[in-house]
């Protein structure tokens, strides 16, 4: 899969105003730029939906058909934490703790959906009016590595090109098996405390 060969592409940090790569489906799969957040439902708010963890609402019932599904390339993610380590000497309060398949950072994949819209994103001081594509990706029970950071939930992380292809093509009831938690022994805490995690070369 063409997701394999991406594994170089410079890593950052995402977030709704800061669009990173991601992988769709369509006649010819492709790597492109989103932006995180779909419009809410209505009488919802403004605030932009950056995860989906009800997939039986008739809102997302529309997006989690295959041609609207895509791969949110990761090799860690973070979570907020108020309190860390004791061998950790960063400050307590607000503690980003960073999580990947192991200490390398293999190349993983949130389970997204992704829908065109046109309106205003972007930051107060950039907005950005027009035609935007949009992602989000799916939620499920955090596992017991993420549950004592952060118990209401964790992504849906795909790892294997059985699991990527699943989750593109499959029919809807086969797809949305994949909304599991990541068992325990295949997570782990690689950082604390870091705006950025950029692990050091060996």
């Amino acid at each position: 899969m063409a997701l394999h060969l991406t594994r170089t592409w410079p890593v950052s940090e995402t977030w709704p105003s800061k669009p990173p790569l991601i992988y769709r489906p369509l006649a010819e799969r492709e790597l492109l730029q989103m932006r995180w957040g779909f419009p809410p439902p209505p009488k919802v708010g403004n605030h932009p939906v950056t995860n989906v963890r009800n997939v039986s609402s008739p809102f997302w019932r529309a997006w989690l058909k295959p041609q609207y599904r895509c791969l949110v390339p990761l090799t860690s993610f973070s979570e907020y934490a108020d309190k860390i380590s004791e061998n950790s000497d960063a400050k307590p309060r607000k503690t980003p703790i960073w999580f990947a398949l192991n200490k390398d950072r293999p190349l993983a994949a949130f389970a997204g959906i992704w829908r065109p819209w046109k309106g205003v994103r972007g930051t107060k001081a950039d907005p950005v009016e027009g035609e935007h594509l949009l992602y989000s990706f799916l939620t499920t029970e955090p596992n017991s590595v993420v549950k004592p950071i952060h118990p209401k939930a964790m992504p849906v992380i795909l790892t294997t090109p059985e699991e990527f292809e699943t989750w593109l093509t499959a029919p809807i009831e086969e797809a949305l098996k994949l909304q599991r938690p990541l068992p325990d022994d295949a997570l782990q805490i690689v950082a604390e405390g870091h705006k950025s995690d950029q692990p050091q070369a060996a």
